[in-house]
């Protein structure tokens, strides 16, 4: 069993933006838990999303430097970077699981770090690709 756990943006951005009340309680716990058990992982895609979404979509935005400092903070966790093979990738995903190509792109990025969860909550919830189970941390308690 890995020890990893790859985490998708929305999980992220709630865990960054209170105004989302319990879904940020959620959020919140599951990232700390993650960090105290050094088992997050990333891509470069989930960073990127993170970083434009805290400035422009949160309830409560935050400034460029505060989104700087956590991205920065996530850079120490397992980060997987998309490469060109990563795209070739995620279209065949796309393609196999009728899946958009963003959702395919993390899930690529899931596989390839070797975690065997997935927490999104635009996945389906119990959904597996290939050796990756989707939870949505959100509707569990």
């Amino acid at each position: 069993m890995s020890d990893r756990y790859f985490v998708d943006t929305n999980i992220l951005i709630y865990a960054h933006d209170a105004s989302n009340g319990a879904k940020h309680e959620r959020a919140k716990a599951l990232v700390e838990a993650l960090w105290r058990d050094r088992a997050g992982v990333v891509s470069t895609q989930v960073l990127q999303e993170l970083a434009a979404n805290l400035r422009r979509k949160a309830g409560n935005p935050l400034d460029a430097k505060a989104v700087r400092e956590i991205v920065a903070d996530y850079l120490t966790w397992h980060v997987v970077v998309n490469s060109g093979a990563s795209i070739m990738d995620a279209l065949d995903l796309e393609a196999r699981h009728h899946i958009s190509f963003w959702d395919a792109l993390v899930v690529h990025a899931a596989q390839a770090s070797g975690a065997e969860v997935l927490y999104s909550e635009d996945l389906a919830d119990g959904q597996l690709y290939g050796p990756v189970r989707v939870v949505n941390p959100l509707r569990h308690g």
